[in-house]
């Protein structure tokens, strides 16, 4: 195979804190890996990052935070674009795939408080502390598990989130272990919430990266950057986000391991009050996770998912 010419790569990202550190170590790595490539990166802001006085699942998920980056790439304007896994659409845009996905962050979610309930668990915080996401996954959960918390929409990228928790909105917030590891804050971390209580997000604490299909030269650049321990098992966690029909902004969970050529996937489904949450657990081979995901998927609808999330989804209209 002869060996790729020098050339120009450009990458779209999101304009956030956390979305420029994600871009600038991709950008890190391609260069250390081919350093006689050029990178550039062009930065924008998303449907998502606009709106920001209106809660995520009323605002929908389709492409809430990659749309404007995929249009980049459709239109020749960037070369690919990289992603928090667990915001990019199952279903991509003709044209575009998920060329590699790195490897894989802490999964988990983080509980961060303020700092006088600093160092507690979410079991020794007071009856009504106000309790901050955005994410209908964990506050199904954790209705399910605390229900009396109190608990309250948070929007805003992550330096303006613990701002508010610093100023007295919100007792604690609960968000991604992953992002915080990232920006180098895990100091603010008061509880990394284990899996009994919370399952985290699919992709959760992998980045993928996207491209156009027709790219080669950059479809062969990327895959030196993806891990394949990740890849089959957050391939798993997205066939059974598919088969589901689900989004981000549906509370929806799993957790996957693999061992040994196999890949144990463990998924649930809940009520937004949290008065019910179905959960099940099913293992297959590595070699087709997504007919791991889509045989999860199916155990849950005969245990009545499909029932929860026909329900959510009809509150929409």
């Amino acid at each position: 195979m002869a060996k790729m010419q020098p050339r120009q790569f450009r990458l779209g990202s999101r304009d956030s804190q956390l979305a420029l550190v994600q871009s600038e170590w991709v950008m890190d790595q391609l260069r250390h890996a081919r350093p006689d490539h050029k990178f550039s990166l062009d930065s924008m802001k998303t449907q998502g990052d606009k709106i920001l006085d209106v809660p995520l699942a009323q605002v929908g998920d389709k492409g809430l935070f990659t749309k404007e980056l995929e249009q980049a790439m459709l239109s020749d304007r960037a070369d690919f674009a990289v992603h928090s896994l667990k915001d990019l659409p199952t279903q991509l845009p003709p044209g575009l795939i998920l060329a590699a996905i790195t490897q894989r962050e802490n999964p988990a979610d983080a509980l961060v408080l303020h700092p006088k309930y600093q160092g507690l668990t979410l079991e020794q915080l007071p009856a009504g502390a106000v309790i901050g996401t955005s994410s209908l996954r964990r506050l199904a959960q954790l209705r399910y598990h605390f229900p009396h918390f109190e608990f309250k929409d948070v929007r805003g990228n992550l330096n303006t989130r613990l701002r508010k928790l610093d100023e007295g909105q919100y007792d604690g917030l609960i968000l991604a272990v992953a992002g915080m590891l990232r920006l180098g804050w895990e100091d603010r971390v008061s509880q990394v919430i284990p899996a009994a209580i919370s399952l985290h997000a699919v992709g959760q604490g992998a980045l993928g990266i996207e491209c156009r299909e027709d790219d080669v030269e950059m479809i062969t650049l990327l895959q030196l950057l993806n891990h394949q321990e990740t890849d089959r098992t957050c391939r798993a966690e997205r066939a059974f986000l598919r088969t589901l029909e689900g989004g981000c902004q549906v509370p929806i969970g799993v957790r996957s391991q693999w061992q040994e050529g196999t890949i144990t996937l463990e998924g649930m489904v809940a009520k937004l009050d949290g008065t019910l949450l179905i959960r099940d657990q099913c293992t297959g081979s590595d070699q087709d996770p997504e007919a791991v995901g889509r045989e999860l998927a199916a155990r849950l609808i005969n245990l009545g998912a499909d029932v929860i999330l026909q329900e959510i989804y009809a509150q929409r209209v």
